[in-house]
């Protein structure tokens, strides 16, 4: 009895570990420039295993800000920032702890970027990489777990 308790325990734990080796959750961006907290993002995964980003939150006061993303020039041109779904696609490479394969939207100039999602720190951050062409031409962000 003791044995199958522990077992389950281990089970359960490795579990718990693995999932927060995962993009999925939700997530706090921060700001290039000032380095202050910008956006939460929800990110989730459906049932053909691609990654769905949705900004939940601003969390900035910016009245210079446009609140809707009208430098967009796909299906979300007009639509507001927040509820705006931001990564589209993405797989998980080879058992490996990097999604790569979607797109990223950044709303603040309209445009698309190629994606690579790396959990780091035990999953408590999310190394977001938007590139154009090879990932060595782009610029990463580091988002912050919330859940």
């Amino acid at each position: 009895m003791i044995k199958t308790i522990f077992t389950l325990s281990i089970g359960l734990m490795s579990l718990a570990a693995h999932a927060q080796m995962s993009p999925v959750g939700l997530w706090r961006s921060i700001d290039d420039a000032t380095q202050q907290p910008k956006a939460e993002i929800r990110i989730t995964q459906n049932v053909a295993g691609g990654l769905s980003g949705v900004v939940e939150k601003g969390l900035q006061n910016n009245p210079n800000t446009d609140p809707n993303c009208n430098l967009c020039t796909d299906d979300r041109k007009g639509k507001p920032k927040i509820g705006l779904e931001i990564i589209r696609g993405g797989q998980q490479g080879d058992g490996k702890p990097v999604w790569e394969g979607g797109k990223i939207l950044d709303p603040e100039n309209g445009k698309n970027y190629s994606l690579r999602l790396t959990p780091i720190e035990g999953g408590k951050k999310l190394e977001v990489r938007g590139y154009i062409g090879t990932p060595m031409l782009g610029r990463t962000q580091t988002w912050i777990r919330v859940q």
